[in-house]
């Protein structure tokens, strides 16, 4: 058997024990003959141990928002979701729309303890929330992968707080772009099937047992727009690489902000519809209104939430005034929005 077959059977292994125990595998040693890539009793001990050690980087995160949090009416007070432990300082990456505005956070351990954790770094470009225990957790991280190398077809292992009665097989079928009606835009996401409805937070994990993304949302089409078929969204971790060690040091990432309005928008019918516009925003005090159509940013029209995005940051950082052109009723008008960082927006938690 060639090595890149001994490595597959090695890794297949691996995430067969994570969600069937080591018992089928030792069974399976006891009745074929030995050198046909079947593992051994002590294989799969092996396994065994090196799944139990992938699912305790798995926790539960609970976070508890500020009162008024601005970010309460979409997401709501209380959120939860998964959480993957990255690093021998116990540093947790998790979706950031779990834990944004948090008056509390805890973690729950795969062995059953709940434990006071602080938000570390949120970046909204990428979605990503980083969160640290305040006592040491004591597990095994789980090691950062390199999501480029996935290819269409191939299996992956969705893993949320819950343990390996929560594990579940995916396939990856398609690594496309992801344009967000909240002002966000990632160049390349990684979109599996079958869906699981534990998606906030989950580790994506690879043949290799390393994580390769975050779980985001349950989409409807994650082979192309407007092509059913439902599944999940996942932020890879590679575009957290870059950002990390800011993160962990300032709580944000390094450089200028972009600029954000406060816009949720819809595509339909070659026409950007706003369907929301966040209460006090930039977008609400120009005068920006639900139902409103954008027609585009100054005299260059934009059809597609990406051309929104594109030509909205390339104005110059949070701050710039960015003119849409909008439809009201039956009216064109041009109106002069003065971006801010999103950060001003949110609360902060009370330090007194």
């Amino acid at each position: 058997m060639r090595l890149v077959d001994c490595a597959s059977v090695r890794a297949a292994a691996l995430l067969a024990a994570i969600l069937f125990g080591v018992a089928a595998t030792s069974q399976s040693a006891q009745t074929e003959p030995r050198g046909r890539g079947v593992q051994s009793k002590d294989d799969g001990a092996q396994s065994d141990k090196a799944a139990q050690e992938m699912i305790s980087a798995i926790v539960r995160v609970k976070m508890k928002a500020i009162a008024g949090a601005r970010s309460n009416s979409s997401l709501g007070s209380t959120r939860e979701g998964t959480g993957v432990v990255i690093d021998e300082q116990g540093h947790i990456v998790t979706i950031g729309y779990i834990v944004i505005e948090a008056e509390s956070i805890e973690i729950t351990t795969q062995d059953g303890r709940t434990l006071p954790a602080n938000l570390v770094g949120y970046d909204h470009a990428t979605g990503f929330g980083l969160l640290r225990s305040t006592v040491p957790l004591d597990v095994k991280p789980m090691p950062l992968g390199d999501p480029e190398r996935l290819e269409v077809r191939d299996p992956v292992m969705v893993l949320p707080a819950g343990g390996r009665e929560a594990a579940s097989f995916a396939y990856v079928v398609s690594r496309r772009g992801f344009a967000g009606s909240w002002e966000y835009l990632l160049e390349s996401a990684i979109f599996t099937s079958p869906p699981t409805l534990q998606w906030a937070g989950a580790a994506l994990v690879d043949r290799e047992g390393k994580l390769v993304g975050v779980g985001s949302l349950l989409v409807r089409d994650t082979v192309e727009p407007g092509s059913p078929m439902p599944g999940n969204m996942f932020v890879p971790v590679d575009i957290l690489k870059p950002i990390l060690s800011d993160l962990i040091a300032r709580g944000r990432r390094a450089g200028a902000p972009r600029p954000w309005l406060g816009l949720a928008t819809e595509a339909a019918q070659g026409r950007l519809f706003v369907t929301r516009v966040s209460p006090d925003s930039p977008a609400a005090l120009a005068g920006v209104r639900p139902g409103d159509i954008l027609l585009g940013v100054g005299a260059e029209s934009v059809k597609t939430h990406e051309e929104l995005y594109r030509k909205m940051w390339s104005m110059g950082p949070a701050g710039v005034d960015v003119p849409l052109r909008v439809l009201q009723g039956g009216d064109v008008r041009d109106l002069k929005v003065r971006s801010i960082d999103r950060f001003e927006y949110f609360k902060e938690r009370p330090t007194y």
